[in-house]
């Protein structure tokens, strides 16, 4: 078997357990911050703010997809409108309008 003696003279002895001291308060302290209330409470902030951050993104995606399936639906590629679309949803928004009108009016006389 080897010899395990230690060889170290107590100054050497000493100045490891002063760096093991320092080295295990600096983990304290570490753990200290993160189990302190405010770093918990940061943390599961910053954590519901991605997660919002997230869907809102996946939310502007989703809109502006629909915003691009209607358009691509009335507007052809240069940007023209689609008439033969355009001017029958043009026909039935005035009719709505003009039957919630003529509703509005025989409520009132």
């Amino acid at each position: 078997m080897a010899d395990t003696a230690d060889t170290r003279t107590p100054a050497q002895i000493e100045a490891d357990i002063r760096r093991r001291r320092e080295t295990l308060a600096e983990t304290l302290d570490e753990i200290g911050v993160r189990v302190h209330p405010k770093t918990i409470v940061g943390d599961a902030k910053a954590k519901v703010a991605s997660n919002i951050d997230h869907t809102l993104g996946r939310a502007y995606v989703g809109v502006n997809r629909a915003v691009s399936d209607v358009k691509a639906r009335f507007v052809d590629e240069d940007g023209a409108p689609r008439l033969e679309r355009v001017v029958p949803v043009a026909l039935v928004v005035v009719g709505v309008v003009g039957l919630l009108a003529v509703g509005t009016r025989r409520r009132k006389g």
